[in-house]
């Protein structure tokens, strides 16, 4: 999907580690909710209150999921899950376009 329709866009954006990871949050209509952002090179790590699939557009990262201690390569395009109540760790190589859905259900 490249585009949304009919959706409801957040003003203000969502930032942190000072900038370096920015979003926008998108909210439709069924109630779901998406953010649209992007990452500079450094390392992170994020913590999920729900279920998040995260769907990098383009960039360069590895990410370590919850209970493992393997990293994973992502370059240009992809796509990886991270369980409710989890953290993760990320390293990001350059700037990182993603879609993160929150899965609620």
């Amino acid at each position: 999907m490249q585009q949304f329709d009919n959706v409801t866009a957040v003003k203000k954006a969502n930032i942190y580690f000072d900038g370096k990871v920015t979003s926008r949050t998108v909210l439709f209509a069924d109630g779901t909710k998406k953010t649209l952002g992007i990452m500079l090179p450094g390392d992170y790590e994020f913590g999920t209150d729900c279920v998040e699939i995260m769907e990098i557009l383009a960039g360069d990262l590895k990410v370590q999921l919850p209970g493992s201690e393997e990293w994973i390569h992502i370059q240009g395009e992809g796509e990886f899950t991270v369980p409710a109540n989890a953290r993760f760790k990320l390293q990001i190589a350059s700037v990182t376009d993603y879609c993160c859905s929150y899965i609620t259900e």
